[in-house]
């Protein structure tokens, strides 16, 4: 008899605790984000585009701090350093209570998200270094998973799929968001100023030090955070950076209190306020064409809709035939496999790349949204309806492997 457990057969408490606290926050703010982006394609696309273009277009903030940016900018720099902060506090839990704190139950969705990211890669690559009018820059757009858009559809349709099966979907999301972190850190950063730099570090330190002392008060804590993203902003460093740093570095204890108190504001406000202003491109038939024809939104397209689930699907495979184990009781690979579909959501990761890579407002940029918005449709139908059966086959064998039960 192996010692070895199955993939995915058992939580931690803490790997539970996180999955129904991000199921029950996320679903409504995945919502949330759906209806901000559908605001934004039918204003982009109404009588009144100008005014959505001026809006988001407009200027605010002081010049000499470096901090003239546009609206759209403030939403995608600043309120999505929330979005990260929250992402932060998250792998901060996951990393010491739950799935990540061992490497034997941790070692599969971190594969399964490396292969995740690495598929779409290659595939996107494959398009646009092949193609005339390629821009390979790009490659990291398709790698991304959302959570909140995932886990909403997860909520609406996979209620009888198995805790462990779910709870291993936000396991590999959160894996994927820190290596799009990382991806953004080194890959979309330029002109790094190492001074600024150690500045927002000093800032983040002293953020730790006053939690370490028991000073939570948001008076105190607000203006450090804003401080330590100013900073990392004149660096050259993405900003968003700043707020993945500070929820990592706060203490286990308050972690939880300040993702509770956090999570409304990112995924009720910051991200749809995003959404609202990334989203917006025009969707007329000739800008359709072009999008169609542009290796950019072909590769974004062919990434997220079948590199998702090649990726996770092969990389887990791969993990059991050289790990020895096997899937836990009841579960198959269609499970997997529609997993990785519903992985292949990319949306506000994707969306803050695409601009990161070909700058707001160019043409590659549009075309890039248009292959996010389409890719991530497609994979939240196809993993949703296969979720859906997967529920239903899953729900049929327990009925009759207990029809007393069933009966009473």
């Amino acid at each position: 008899m192996s010692n070895r457990q199955p993939l995915f057969s058992r939580l931690t408490p803490g790997g539970l605790q996180n999955y129904l606290d991000t199921l029950r926050g996320e679903s409504v703010g995945g919502v949330l984000l759906v209806i901000a982006a559908v605001v934004a394609l039918v204003w982009a696309n109404s009588p009144w585009q100008e005014s959505y273009t001026a809006l988001r277009d407009l200027r605010v903030g002081n010049e000499s701090l470096h901090l003239d940016l546009s609206i759209g900018q403030w939403a995608s720099d600043g309120l999505l350093a929330i979005f990260f902060f929250v992402v932060g506090l998250e792998l901060k839990r996951e990393i010491v209570e739950g799935e990540l704190r061992r490497l034997g139950t941790a070692i599969v969705p971190m594969v399964a998200a490396v292969g995740g990211m690495a598929v779409p890669a290659l595939m996107f690559l494959a398009v646009n270094l092949t193609a005339e009018s390629g821009a390979p820059h790009g490659w990291a757009i398709p790698t991304a998973t959302d959570i909140a858009f995932a886990v909403a559809v997860l909520g609406i349709v996979g209620k009888k799929l198995p805790t462990a099966l779910r709870a291993f979907l936000l396991t590999l999301a959160v894996v994927d968001d820190l290596l799009a972190i990382l991806v953004i850190a080194i890959g979309y950063s330029d002109g790094i100023q190492l001074l600024w730099v150690l500045g927002a570090g000093a800032v983040v330190l002293v953020f730790w030090l006053l939690l370490r002392r028991g000073v939570t008060h948001w008076v105190v804590l607000v203006p450090l955070g804003v401080l330590a993203w100013a900073l990392l902003h004149s660096s050259g460093v993405h900003a968003t950076i700043a707020g993945v740093a500070l929820g990592l570095v706060v203490p286990i204890a308050h972690a939880g209190r300040l993702e509770h108190r956090w999570r409304p504001i990112s995924a009720g406000f910051a991200v749809p306020v995003f959404a609202l202003f990334a989203a917006g491109v025009t969707v007329a038939p000739e800008a359709l064409r072009a999008a169609v024809a542009d290796p950019v939104a072909q590769g974004v397209v062919l990434g997220l809709v079948l590199g998702k689930p090649i990726g996770i699907t092969l990389t887990t495979w791969l993990v059991c035939r050289f790990q020895h184990v096997s899937l836990a009781p009841g579960l198959r690979w269609a499970d997997i496999t529609a997993v990785g579909f519903l992985a292949g959501i990319g949306f506000t990761v994707s969306l803050l790349v695409a601009g990161l890579a070909y700058g707001e407002g160019s043409p590659h940029a549009e075309h890039a949204i248009i292959g996010v918005l389409v890719a991530s449709l497609l994979a939240a139908l196809v993993g949703g309806v296969l979720l859906a059966w997967r529920g239903r086959r899953h729900e049929e064998r327990r009925r009759s492997a207990d029809p007393a039960g069933d009966a009473a």
